[in-house]
């Protein structure tokens, strides 16, 4: 049997790249559950001091998740377990950086979203948590933030940044400065003056009740403001 020469090469450069580009996410996001760890500890016992009724607290419930609780939010970091490409329209692809090497654009994700504490506490399913950045890392280490805010164009310099444990702990605290930057508001009058009786009865056990913050934005990539 003659192989394809075609399926050989896509199986040593693109799938290969992409099994490279898991493995380095993956061991990047346990320095990411390393850092959320050290971090709440680190405020915890200096908050603690001025309020003790101010919860500061990490969790993680496998591999691909860890949350950051402080106060009335919540961080979840979620790693992606799929490798990435970018649609052709997408600036990454006029970086000087990336046309000297097509594979360097295939990147792994980490989204980190906000949700109200109380939506964990409280089971309230229907509560709406927020994707306030993804963080895209390609097989050198390169990395670049897509967010709202601050979050969008701190972190913008594929071509030459490099994830460390310097740049995860400056991610972390901006995501906490964004989050505690937004206040709960509150909800429509008209999405709530309507309630079944079951919502009411349910609403004593678990508050299900839909409850979120609203924050509008824009990605940083349509403002096409990636190096």
């Amino acid at each position: 049997m003659e192989l394809n020469q075609n399926i050989i090469k896509t199986l040593k450069e693109k799938t290969s790249t992409k099994q490279e580009v898991f493995h380095k996410v993956i061991n990047h996001f346990e320095i990411f559950k390393t850092r959320l760890r050290a971090i709440a500890e680190s405020y915890h016992h200096e908050i603690i001091k001025h309020d003790d009724r101010v919860d500061i607290q990490y969790s993680s419930k496998g591999s691909y998740d860890a949350k950051l609780k402080f106060g009335g939010d919540t961080l979840l970091f979620h790693m992606h377990t799929n490798v990435f490409g970018f649609e052709e329209n997408h600036p990454i692809w006029k970086i000087g950086y990336v046309k000297e090497d097509p594979l360097r654009a295939y990147c792994g994700m980490i989204n980190i979203y906000n949700f109200l504490s109380d939506s964990f506490k409280f089971n309230r399913v229907n509560d709406a948590g927020y994707l306030i950045a993804r963080i895209f890392i390609n097989k050198d280490n390169h990395f670049f933030v897509d967010g709202k805010r601050q979050m969008g164009f701190l972190f913008t310099d594929f071509a030459n940044a490099e994830i460390s444990e310097a740049n995860i702990d400056k991610i972390i605290e901006a995501s906490l400065v964004y989050s505690l930057d937004f206040d709960l508001l509150t909800p429509n009058y008209s999405a709530m003056q309507r309630v079944t009786i079951n919502q009411i009865i349910e609403l004593t056990k678990n508050m299900k009740l839909t409850t979120d913050k609203r924050l509008g934005f824009k990605y940083s990539w349509e403002r096409n403001d990636l190096k």
